[in-house]
């Protein structure tokens, strides 16, 4: 997410409510770009650019973004921009400058303004925050994004291991990403003795090669390398190099629903340790609100299904209902609780209890944001 888009909303009000008003054209018609002029201008200049300190007259509480830098201008979700010119600034954490228009401006034509602001990226490449939906436990998102992820499994049942686990992610571009993870386990053996260490550390590569905002689909392909860094022999690793292909897509529902697929095929150095494998997982989940503009609550189902491709080998599946919540005002942090529930062989696997907590870092630190001013 770009955060400077939202502290340039914030700035938006710096025109009179008057000024919003004084328009030949009747609210119900005028255009995005007539609204933006009426009372957008005077901050953030004719060209979306800004307005240099010497022309506002005042400190600015942020540096002015350039709306026509794709970066900025396209990866915020809709919903972010209008409820800053809904409810003013301080219903996501950011200053009082910004005021609130639900009274000034219709829903329709906070709508047309802030699709106007998109517009004014002229690089079409880019996929639009609209896509970027909330983050399942294995279902993997198709959308770039900037964020932290720390994640523990635990497995409370004999022999007990608690694994936690940090995946860092960064976009490259307009349509790439990044990710490096790793896991730190401590865990039980059969005889009740403890070992903890490093896992398998694992390196990805995402690309979007499709998406449409106004379908709400996105489709993103890739590829990862997991390492054996961990020790094989006390259970901390699987003791050879992991090549994995994947695709992803994902696809906006009715009424705030999603649905996320994630599919890929696993091919170890040596098949004689780990034979090739195949997965699917898939996400079904909904967002609410505690109000139109408040908390997120998000609770998800994932079905996921894995096979060793080989002769006489069962399909493993499970099922992970999981709910994740955002904790800032901003929402740029989010946790998420879960369990993973074997559906078949379980004499052989349990059930495992999963959290995480999600910082996207690019809207800003970890400890700012937490609450409106």
């Amino acid at each position: 997410m770009g955060r400077s888009v939202l502290l340039a909303l914030m700035i938006v009000g710096c025109s009179s409510a008057a000024a919003v008003g004084q328009t030949p054209t009747s609210p119900s018609e005028r255009t995005g770009e007539e609204i933006y002029r009426a009372g957008c201008v005077s901050c953030h200049g004719p060209d979306g650019k800004g307005q240099p300190k010497a022309v506002l007259g005042f400190e600015p509480p942020a540096t002015f973004p350039d709306f026509t830098n794709c970066a900025v201008s396209s990866v915020e979700p809709d919903d972010m921009w209008v409820a800053i010119v809904h409810r003013g600034g301080r219903v996501r954490g950011e200053s009082h400058i910004m005021p609130a228009f639900e009274d000034l401006l219709s829903d329709v034509e906070i709508d047309r303004v802030v699709q106007y602001l998109h517009s004014l990226c002229a690089e079409p490449k880019w996929p639009r925050g609209n896509l970027n939906f909330p983050r399942a436990f294995f279902t993997e998102k198709a959308f770039p994004e900037n964020e932290t992820v720390f994640t523990v499994t635990a497995l409370p049942s004999h022999p007990q291991s608690i694994e936690t686990r940090v995946d860092y992610e960064r976009r490259i571009g307009r349509r790439a990403q990044l990710e490096v993870g790793g896991p730190f386990t401590v865990q039980q053996d059969e005889a009740g003795s403890w070992s903890r260490g490093l896992g398998d550390v694992n390196a990805a590569l995402k690309y979007v090669f499709l998406d449409s905002n106004r379908h709400g689909s996105i489709a993103s392909a890739g590829g990862e390398v997991t390492l054996p860094t961990g020790k094989e022999t006390e259970g901390l690793g699987g003791g050879v190099t992991i090549f994995e292909a994947f695709g992803l897509f994902d696809q906006a529902l009715p009424r705030d629903a999603f649905l996320q697929i994630h599919t890929g095929f696993e091919w170890p150095a040596d098949t004689t340790i780990e034979p090739n494998s195949f997965y699917w997982r898939t996400a079904v989940g909904k967002t609410v609100r505690t109000d139109r503009f408040g908390r997120m609550w998000t609770p998800m189902v994932e079905v996921l299904a894995a096979r060793d491709l080989v002769n006489g080998a069962e399909t493993e599946w499970d099922l992970v209902p999981e709910m994740q919540v955002s904790l800032s005002v901003f929402q740029h942090v989010r946790l998420s609780v879960g369990v993973r529930i074997p559906v078949n062989e379980r004499q052989t696997r349990s059930d495992a209890l999963l959290t995480y907590l999600l910082w996207d870092w690019g809207d800003g630190s970890l400890f700012k944001f937490w609450r409106a001013h």
